[in-house]
């Protein structure tokens, strides 16, 4: 979390491999992505990498289910069933997996957009604003299930917000100023974070 313009989706794009980083190292387990050509970068973030975004990135011509399983069917791996009827199950999708994008809520849209990035089971899962196009209701499903999948399923997420309800989610929130990380938060609750960031907006104006 941060004030807009703190360099949060910038730290999470060079994070992900999606950006590259004019000095610095970035590790992924024992991978070192800034050594990385662009191909293997590329294999990397198809991988083991999930990405989730808030614009849902949807195929309007593909089903719920095709675009779920839509990135390994490009790299031409088979998904686990067991583990794709897991993610299915758990985002509540089961009845909606022949429908387009266009049949289903703003919500549902993004609880596929979730599955997709969980079904290849990455490593890590970054979300870029996940929630910020859904409504409080829609949100706090979403959320619930990002919960579920850490809980539950053993999913590492890495998630930027400017939401102190979505950030009350996480295990720990750290907080950015001007590229730098300033602050942390263990157990958030979003009063908590949200007092936080009143703090960072008063010495903004004050300085």
């Amino acid at each position: 979390m941060g004030p807009s313009g703190s360099g949060k989706s910038t730290l999470m794009h060079c994070l992900a491999g999606l950006d590259t980083v004019t000095s610095g190292e970035i590790h992924l387990a024992e991978t070192e992505l800034t050594k990385l050509k662009d191909k293997h970068l590329t294999r990397l973030r198809r991988d083991r990498i999930g990405f989730i975004f808030q614009a849902f990135n949807l195929l309007p011509t593909l089903n719920a289910m095709e675009n779920i399983t839509l990135p390994m069917d490009i790299a031409g791996r088979r998904p686990d069933a067991a583990w794709l009827r897991q993610v299915v199950d758990t985002v509540g999708l089961a009845d909606r997996l022949r429908h387009r994008p266009t049949e289903l809520s703003g919500g549902q849209q993004q609880r596929v957009a979730v599955a997709r990035a969980l079904a290849a089971r990455p490593e890590i899962i970054f979300g870029d604003e996940p929630t910020g196009n859904l409504d409080s209701r829609s949100g706090a499903e979403v959320l619930g299930f990002l919960r579920r999948s850490v809980d539950e399923l053993g999913q590492t997420i890495v998630m930027v917000t400017h939401d102190p309800v979505a950030a009350s989610y996480a295990d720990r929130v750290l907080y950015l100023a001007d590229g730098r990380i300033v602050d942390e938060m263990l157990r958030p609750t979003a009063d908590a974070v949200l007092d936080r960031m009143k703090d960072f907006d008063a010495r903004g104006r004050t300085s």
